[in-house]
């Protein structure tokens, strides 16, 4: 499906690798705003999913975006453009180095990544797909330091990742001073295995945090009440 349709935008997805998915739009939809952003930065956009639901959710007043892959990043350009917040969206061609390399004392209040997971060693024949999936495009380490430098006194990080990685976060983001706020496990069914963590971060220690378990699931397409009141606002059947 070239074209996914959300209650407020489209995403179009022909030239990207990664197609609009449950951990971006879990990520979207959960992220904290308590904290009203001003400025979002999304690394690792893809199509623009996570920035465009941010714009959706947020009275942010500016929301970029990084994208090293041409494609991905032309396709994001586009969905920006083409979605009611375009004059507060903006995304960069660039890796998060260049990125870092560029800017001049730019902090964010909300940073967000969906990063790629596979660290394992196998390869498909799909570069492209390659890049946005496997981990050495983007390294937990890489996010978790650059996020320590962009974050504003009051920045949050927020991210999702396989469940098994959860701990590896954690000691990365205190080696960067940055604070668990929150953590939400993911579930598709009430007896499957936890398969994600989505993680909340901030310079602030913050005693007793949350954390909770979020099922999707109770049978095939029987969303849990949980799930549909975090979704409701994006997806058109909810």
């Amino acid at each position: 499906m070239s074209t996914f349709q959300f209650k407020q935008f489209a995403i179009q997805q022909d030239r990207c690798a990664m197609k609009v998915g449950t951990d971006g739009v879990l990520l979207g939809a959960w992220a904290p705003i308590a904290h009203r952003p001003f400025s979002v930065l999304d690394i690792g956009a893809g199509t623009g999913l996570i920035a465009l639901m941010l714009a959706q959710r947020s009275q942010a007043e500016q929301v970029d975006a990084i994208e090293i892959d041409e494609n991905a990043f032309e396709q994001c350009v586009d969905n920006f453009e083409n979605s009611p917040w375009n004059d507060r969206l903006f995304c960069f061609h660039a890796s998060l180095d260049d990125f870092m390399d560029d800017l001049e004392d730019e902090e964010y209040d909300l940073i967000v990544s969906n990063p790629p997971f596979y660290s394992e060693d196998y390869k498909t024949e799909n570069e492209t797909r390659d890049l946005a999936r496997f981990q050495d495009a983007l390294p937990f380490e890489d996010l978790v330091e650059a996020a320590s430098v962009l974050l504003s006194e009051k920045g949050v990080l927020a991210i999702i990742v396989p469940h098994k990685e959860e701990d590896r976060l954690m000691a990365l983001a205190q080696a960067c001073d940055l604070f668990p706020l929150q953590i939400t496990r993911v579930k598709g069914t009430p007896t499957s295995e936890i398969k994600r963590s989505l993680m909340a971060f901030s310079l602030t220690e913050t005693t007793d945090f949350p954390i909770d378990e979020l099922v999707i699931e109770t049978a095939r397409h029987q969303y849990t009440a949980e799930y549909m009141a975090l979704t409701q606002d994006f997806y058109l059947k909810m």
